[in-house]
């Protein structure tokens, strides 16, 4: 039963009965099992959207980055030593991945424009797929809370007043000082449940976009880096 339930009718329950903790304690076991479970959640929403802030900024940032270096004029073998054999970013990585097929069909000697123009495209759409789902982990753990904590969060709630009316019921006593304690508690997991969705289902929908934004990049350049494939391999036939 909720201690509050013992105050005599008439007599407000103190203002630090009402604080946030003091509502936690007073909840039923399943109300805090649900504050818990959405604090919990929400903690780690926050923790995967500062993660993706800083890992989406960063690929578009090195991504233009890299667009520069490579219309400046510089030679692909040139810019291919520069980046090395671990590339640090998607755009580098789809230009490694390109450049090791055309290099292999050059080792051997293999220079027909639709075999290995096929080939180097089939490497970069495969580049592109693998850079898109790294970018995209976690991000179903945003949509799972986004659409799952309100409903969380009322079940909480449903629950937290049907203990209020059940203590209702043995007191005898429907005085505010009584309800008012249970309700404000069940009400407790709603709100936490929204604070957990809103932020959720915010980034989750803006990182859909910067992902988007971020593969039609990738498909372009991919597009633009097999023409320029395209032409030497009929200059060389």
């Amino acid at each position: 039963m909720n201690p509050l339930d013992l105050l005599p009718t008439g007599v407000a329950p103190p203002a630090s009965e009402l604080s946030f903790i003091s509502l936690f304690w007073q909840a039923h076991i399943v109300v805090k099992a649900v504050i818990v479970g959405l604090f919990l959640a929400s903690v780690w929403c926050w923790a995967i959207i500062l993660e993706k802030t800083f890992s989406l900024s960063r690929a578009w940032r090195r991504a233009e980055k890299f667009e520069q270096q490579f219309w400046s004029g510089k030679s692909l073998d040139e810019l291919y030593a520069n980046i090395g054999h671990r590339p640090n970013h998607s755009m580098a990585a789809l230009f490694v991945a390109a450049m090791r097929e055309w290099r292999r069909s050059q080792e051997g000697g293999e220079l027909r424009i639709g075999g290995l123009q096929l080939r180097v495209e089939k490497v970069m759409d495969v580049a592109i797929q693998k850079e898109t789902m790294s970018l995209e982990k976690r991000l179903l753990v945003l949509a799972t809370v986004g659409a799952t904590a309100p409903f969380i969060g009322l079940f909480g709630t449903v629950w937290g007043i049907m203990s209020s009316f059940q203590a209702i019921a043995v007191s005898k006593n429907t005085n505010l000082a009584v309800v008012a304690p249970g309700i404000a508690e069940a009400l407790f997991a709603t709100a936490l449940g929204l604070v957990a969705a809103i932020p959720a289902v915010i980034f989750y929908n803006k990182f859909n976009n910067d992902l988007s934004r971020l593969s039609i990049k990738l498909e372009t350049f991919a597009d633009e880096f097999s023409a320029i494939l395209s032409r030497q391999i009929d200059e060389r036939n």
